[in-house]
């Protein structure tokens, strides 16, 4: 089945819609009909722009996204998909692709948990290669406070997105604690600053509970949140989470680090152990891993 609509489109997007039905013969489509307020109209519009979707005056939405996932063909279509919201992104949309992103993410999850996450990888990963380019800073900059308030509408359940996708939103745009502090209290003073980490440590706890340790160690590091002790790592470790619990350690510093180093080696993990004596400078401190990893 082809992507289609009934509604008139422009040519650009028709030409889009062509090129990859050209590709990709015999693709899944969802069709779904969104009438939406007013106030939310700029977030709708801007995933219509990204995405090539069609609409008509009356603000009748008619959302088209064609991702067989789980095939081969999947992949190439995600990557043509992906080199088209590239280009995109790249002819500037205004106020800038920065912005226009965000406002993207918070529509996005209307289509629902099947095709979200799909969408809002391609976003972030189509962003990626912006970052470098000298038009779009300031853009990027300006974005980076409204990413932030969506990390706090995702952590506060406003807007529903996968933990993955929370994450990538922090690296795309290296939000750091000054950003969230700005997002939370419209301030970046010191008091601010400790109140913003406090705020986040709660999500932490909840990640923690959860067992969502990715999510919570990224925030951990990222944020410089003083929340796990030795019972979280040695759990990160018997649960067989250890980059985690290597980026866990390293944050918390060296006596997190030797601890996790003497488990991989209670566990016969030689290889681990010996990359983290390698990498944290711990030779001294264990002088036989080395020998040990090579005899093995």
């Amino acid at each position: 089945m082809l992507l289609t609509t009934d509604l008139p489109v422009s040519f650009p997007v028709k030409s889009v819609i062509d090129e990859v039905n050209v590709r990709h013969s015999n693709m899944f489509f969802r069709t779904t009909t969104i009438s939406y307020r007013r106030s939310l109209m700029v977030h709708i519009l801007a995933v219509l722009w990204t995405y090539g979707y069609a609409y008509d005056t009356s603000g009748v939405m008619n959302f088209c996204y064609f991702f067989n996932s789980g095939t081969n063909k999947a992949t190439s279509k995600f990557k043509i998909l992906l080199q088209l919201v590239k280009v995109a992104l790249h002819n500037a949309p205004q106020p800038g692709p920065f912005t226009y992103a965000v406002q993207c993410m918070y529509i996005v999850p209307l289509l629902g948990k099947t095709y979200s996450e799909g969408f809002s990888h391609m976003l972030t990963a189509s962003l990626k290669h912006l970052k470098s380019v000298e038009s779009v800073q300031k853009d990027f900059f300006e974005a980076k406070y409204l990413a932030a308030q969506l990390v706090l509408d995702i952590l506060d359940s406003v807007v529903s997105h996968e933990n993955r996708i929370l994450v990538k939103l922090l690296e795309t745009f290296e939000i750091g604690l000054r950003d969230m502090a700005h997002a939370l209290y419209g301030s970046e003073l010191d008091d601010d600053l400790v109140k913003a980490r406090k705020h986040l440590r709660q999500y932490v706890k909840c990640f923690m509970e959860s067992e969502s340790n990715a999510t919570a160690v990224a925030l951990i590091t990222r944020f410089s949140i003083q929340c796990c002790d030795e019972s979280f790592l040695i759990k990160l470790i018997e649960s067989n989470q250890l980059d985690i619990a290597e980026e866990c350690a390293t944050f918390m510093g060296k006596e997190m680090i030797s601890l996790v180093i003497q488990k991989f080696l209670d566990m016969k993990m030689l290889k681990s152990a010996n990359k983290l004596v390698k990498e944290h400078d711990l030779t001294e401190e264990f002088p036989d891993v080395s020998y040990l990893y090579k005899e093995r």
